[in-house]
């Protein structure tokens, strides 16, 4: 097809980068082992010793809450012989319980022959090892994995002395969300899907509206401006107006919750959305916030923990009730994951070699040019 009869479109990524292992092994080497990746909140680690395993793209990482406060993370591997330290899928499958893992809220133990660290992944003792001449303790602390917090979300990157500025990164988010109480807001509700598309498609539904008319009619109706040219001349920076009367994400655009404190009187009656790469979606409302934590399980495999964020204040409230919220968004959510299902089975016809975006799907290019921005493993 010439350029001059596709309409100004452009050429989406070829389908192979959604669709095979060698793709998906470029996306873990490039992507996932060196960026930040949004691996959850504060708020699920709140003491000393509280820790949680996570598997980024087949690597463990053990992330825990320091003595001092402080959020630390490590590779959960031994020093001494590689064996995992926290692993309870093994300790399940044989019906044991070893002696090992975050212990006592202290130290990080090794099952295998007793190795044990500091929460901080210093070494602290090597038994029949430890008073040998020339033995150095210092010289073999946990490896760490890179420790940043935003607005109540911990991130991590896996190549600490390659990590990119992750200030700069979050310096736009940043700024356009600098009136929302993020790290103050609690998890009221979690919802975990697991969605068979590429990671890559679900991010590039959610950075445009064109599909909006046809997949959300129950979301169009609140934001009418949808409807038009896929929100392509809204002002997202100013955030998204609802129709006349509504101001928040639910059944009828309204809800008991009082808004944020601090926000601005269009913050109040307008949603913002941020998509911070490579893993984060984020929605927020004046009273609630939606954020998408996908985690990229093979090329058509994502798993999405979707965590429904409100004011403490009004969690606290005897009448609390999100699910205004919480069933209005599982809706749109589940009409996303069937199109992006579809997608990711279209795509595979051997007739398809590549998609196109439309004019004013030019949001949904930023996949293209962070991909290549990342580079090459």
């Amino acid at each position: 097809m010439s350029d001059k009869a596709n309409g100004g479109m452009e050429k989406s990524l070829d389908s192979a980068a959604y669709l095979t292992a060698d793709a998906f092994a470029r996306d873990k080497a490039a992507i996932f082992h060196r960026q930040w990746f949004c691996a959850g909140r504060e708020e699920d680690m709140p003491a000393p010793g509280d820790h949680k395993i996570f598997d980024i793209a087949g690597e463990s990482v053990i992330v825990v809450r320091g003595k001092e406060g402080a959020i630390h993370a490590h590779y959960n591997v031994c020093r001494h012989r590689g064996a995992r330290m926290c692993d309870a899928v093994s300790d399940a499958r044989w019906n044991v319980k070893l002696d090992a893992g975050v212990v006592g809220r202290t130290m990080i133990r090794c099952p295998y022959h007793g190795w044990s660290y500091a929460l901080d992944g210093r070494l602290l003792a090597a038994p029949q090892l430890q008073d040998a001449a020339g033995f150095d303790k210092a010289a073999f602390g946990l490896h760490p994995v890179a420790v940043e917090t935003w607005g109540g979300f911990v991130f991590l990157n896996l190549l600490p002395e390659t990590a990119p500025d992750f200030a700069a990164d979050l310096a736009e988010p940043s700024r356009r969300l600098a009136n929302y109480p993020l790290a103050d807001l609690v998890t009221a509700r979690t919802i975990n899907y697991e969605v068979n598309a590429n990671w890559k498609l679900i991010l590039e539904n959610y950075n445009e509206c064109y599909h909006c008319p046809g997949v959300h009619p129950e979301l169009t109706a609140i934001v009418p401006a949808f409807r038009v040219r896929g929100g392509i001349d809204l002002d997202w920076e100013a955030g998204i107006p609802h129709r006349e009367g509504a101001y928040t994400y639910t059944w009828d655009g309204t809800t008991k919750r009082a808004p944020f404190p601090g926000l601005s009187e269009e913050e109040k009656v307008r949603h913002k959305g941020e998509l911070i790469y490579p893993n984060l979606m984020f929605s927020v409302s004046c009273d609630h916030a939606a954020a998408f934590v996908l985690w990229p399980l093979a090329a058509e495999r994502t798993s999405i923990e979707c965590r429904f964020l409100f004011h403490p204040d009004e969690v606290a409230k005897a009448d609390f009730d999100p699910s205004d919220a919480v069933d209005f968004w599982d809706l749109v959510n589940r009409q996303d994951w069937a199109v992006c299902e579809r997608v990711q089975s279209g795509i595979a016809a051997r007739v398809h070699t590549h998609g196109y975006y439309a004019p004013i799907e030019d949001l949904s290019l930023d996949i293209r040019r962070y991909i290549e921005r990342c580079g090459e493993p």
